[in-house]
Order: structure tokens, then C-alpha cells, then sequence
């Protein structure tokens, strides 16, 4: 009896312990979140010039210019445009690769890194 009265649930050192490993996924969870939504925002701007019968993109110059406008509503400026999406056109439809990388510190001479890589393919409206 006096020894299930005795074991009641985790000690202030296992709270710490649990503490210390929830608060070390939550800062590399809150370190990289932001890459991944700017990623999925430079998809979405992409893909969009196919359904976007406003824009009538034609050349890529004009496609180049359409991601850029967006990456600037979308407040996307860590990017390098011209490094990280090389486009070509190809038989009515443009080929666009998105590639590119990111490292943030995390402790010390530690990183975390996100690599992106995805080829589209895009008709031409």
C-alpha cells in the first residue's frame, strides 16, 4: 500500500527533463515553420499561371515578373529570385524549377536545414 501511495507521477526532474525536450522541438519547429509557408506560397504563386487569365504571361520575363509580384504581396524577401527559379519555355509550357536552400543556427555551430527542390510544369494560359 505505502508503495503505490509513493509513486504519484513524475518528479520535478522528469518535468524538467520533459520541459527541456518540448521547448527544444518547439524552437525548431518555430525556426523552420516560416521557410515551409514561404515555400508553399512560392508553389501556390507558380501554379497560378496557369488559372490566372488576368495576367496573360506569354514570355519568361513576364513569368519571372509574376512570381516576383507575388513574392512581394506574399512578403517573401529572402529570397533571390533570379537564384532559386530558373525558368524555361518548352513547347507551350513554361518548366520552372524551384531550388534552393535554407540553414538556421540553432545552437552554436549547429544548423537546421530545409532543401527544396521541385520541378513545375505550367501551360500557358
Amino acid at each position: 500500500m505505502t508503495l503505490a501511495r509513493s509513486q504519484k507521477g513524475l518528479s520535478i526532474l522528469g518535468w524538467l527533463m520533459a520541459l527541456a525536450v518540448v521547448a527544444f522541438i518547439a524552437s525548431a519547429v518555430f525556426k523552420m515553420l516560416p521557410h515551409y509557408l514561404d515555400y508553399m506560397s512560392m508553389e501556390k504563386i507558380i501554379t497560378s499561371v496557369e488559372t490566372d487569365q488576368a495576367a496573360d504571361i506569354k514570355s519568361v520575363g513576364e513569368f519571372y515578373s509574376h512570381v516576383g509580384k507575388g513574392m512581394q504581396v506574399n512578403s517573401i524577401r529572402d529570397l533571390n529570385l533570379q537564384e532559386v527559379l530558373k525558368v524555361k519555355l518548352e513547347n507551350n509550357e513554361f518548366r520552372a524549377h524551384l531550388k534552393y536552400e535554407v540553414r538556421e543556427p540553432l545552437i552554436q555551430n549547429l544548423d537546421l536545414v530545409a532543401r527544396f527542390d521541385k520541378e513545375y510544369r505550367v501551360r500557358m494560359p
